[in-house]
Parts: structure tokens; C-alpha cells; sequence
């Protein structure tokens, strides 16, 4: 039985380095320093070819999954509507070709709604002028606190404030073991708490030191690792602010930074 976090992508929407940045991380030679837009594949199971389910698709998700030798997905899940977790979804035409079927994707109602509006050539294929080669994705809306079963899985939305704006994270159980995937959170709710209890991993937004309004600084990160208190924990979505050898020395047992390619056994 396996059960395994994959960071495709662990930057900002800007990505590391950022274009037109001559600052020290922007110019680093530490491959952890290289970091693409926000995105994870998680994978589990128990037999030979594990269920693989991606979360957001970053603009570079052609890029991540060559990287990774991915050539199939059995869903797709959305934190959101913002363009650094979405603009990556036409490619998913190519999971479509090599596989000869449709794909699943959940969203809850409002990342659903923006996803046809703006991506109408996909949802409403005929309605082109063309008949194009466009991917075939089946819609399913998803609704905080209600867990739905993906696999063998159990998934569940977890509700979360992005400055004004809330979104979704994900908590994944599998054969006895837990995850959570946060990503551009800067608060959580009173209810998304016990949604995050008993924890192996933790997957948490810590953007930079300084104060941002839609994303946990490190500090804030931190706090809310101490009173979550999961097993593990991952900082993502990291800024060129942060060089990732200068920080994960100082950080406390247990906590660790992510980057882009790293594997996490959920087992431990």
C-alpha cells in the first residue's frame, strides 16, 4: 500500500525567479530556489498502478508533468480560480488522448462557474467554429465539509480564507493516514478545524517574513502548525524572499520547507 505527496510546483504566482529579478534567490544555483506555480499530484494505492489525482493546474503543468514522467491522471482537483491554478487546464487534453476517456475534475460552485466562463471552448466544445482539440472534462462541484469519495479515498473540502476571497483545501484519508493541502490561505475558520485534526501531513501557505494580505507570512505559518500540531508539516507557495537554506535550518523540529520535485511518503 503507498501513499504519496509529489510537489510539482511550490512558488508564487510571479514563480522563482521572477522575471526582470535581480535579487540573490532570483539568481541562486540551489535547484530548491527554482520554483514554478502552485501545484501537487497525490497518489495511493494498493495495488501495482496507484490512483493519481492533481490539485490546481499551474501554467507550467505541461513542464511538471514531463518532468515527472506523468502520461495519466484519474481526476483533478481546484483550490480556486486564480490564473497561477488554472491557465494550465488545456493541456489536460493531452491526459484525454493518452488515455481514450474523459477526465473528472471538482471544483466548488464558484471555481466551476469561472472555469466555464473562461474556458468556454472546453465546457461548450460545440459552440466552436472549429472542431477543435479541446480536452473533455466532466464537471463535479464539490461543497465545503461535505467529504466525497475519490478512489478509495475520502476527500474533504476544507474551508479557507484567501484575504477576502474563500477557497478550498483539501484533506485526503487513505488506508489510516491523513493529509492537508493549503495552500494560498491566509486565515482559517472556526469550522475548518476539526477538519485538520490528527494530521501526518501538512501542506501550509508561508509566503515570506513581511505581512501580505492574502497569504500566511512564515510566523503566521508556524502558529498555526503549533496549534494544528500534524506530524509533519511543509511550507509552500514560497516567495523569492525566502532562500530555502537560509530558512529550513531555523525551523522547528518537524517542519520542513517544499520544493519543487520533492516526494513525500504520507506513510513516514
Amino acid at each position: 500500500m503507498s501513499f504519496e505527496l509529489l510537489f510539482l510546483g511550490t512558488g508564487t504566482s510571479a514563480g522563482v525567479p521572477m522575471i526582470g529579478c535581480d535579487c540573490a534567490v532570483c539568481h541562486s544555483d540551489d535547484p530548491r530556489d527554482q520554483r514554478s506555480r502552485p501545484s501537487v499530484l497525490i497518489r495511493y494505492s494498493a495495488a501495482s498502478a496507484p490512483t493519481q489525482v492533481l490539485i490546481d493546474t499551474a501554467p507550467e503543468m505541461r513542464l511538471q508533468m514531463l518532468r515527472h514522467g506523468i502520461g495519466r491522471l484519474d481526476a483533478v482537483c481546484f483550490t480556486h480560480n486564480h490564473a497561477d491554478h488554472i491557465l494550465g487546464i488545456d493541456d489536460l487534453r493531452r491526459f484525454n488522448a493518452a488515455m481514450g476517456t474523459h477526465l473528472d475534475i471538482y471544483a466548488d460552485k464558484r471555481t466551476t462557474t469561472i472555469l466555464r466562463e473562461m474556458f468556454r471552448y472546453i465546457f461548450e466544445p460545440h459552440n466552436n467554429v472549429n472542431q477543435s482539440f479541446v480536452a473533455t472534462l466532466v464537471a463535479h462541484e464539490v461543497v465545503v465539509g461535505r467529504p466525497f469519495e475519490l478512489h478509495g479515498a475520502r476527500w474533504t473540502p476544507i474551508p479557507l480564507m484567501h484575504g477576502r476571497l474563500p477557497i478550498v483545501g483539501f484533506r485526503v484519508d487513505y488506508g489510516g493516514k491523513s493529509l492537508a493541502y493549503c495552500t494560498d490561505v491566509s486565515s482559517f475558520l472556526p469550522e475548518s478545524y476539526p477538519m485538520l485534526e490528527n494530521l501526518d501531513v501538512l501542506v501550509i501557505d508561508a509566503l515570506r517574513h513581511r505581512h501580505h494580505p492574502t497569504h500566511m507570512t512564515v510566523e503566521q505559518a508556524l502558529h498555526e502548525i503549533d496549534q494544528i500540531k500534524p506530524k509533519r508539516a511543509y511550507l509552500t507557495h514560497i516567495a523569492h524572499d525566502i532562500a530555502h537554506a537560509e530558512l529550513e535550518p531555523n525551523l522547528p523540529e518537524g517542519v520542513m520547507i517544499a520544493y519543487d520535485g520533492l516526494s513525500v511518503d504520507v506513510w513516514g
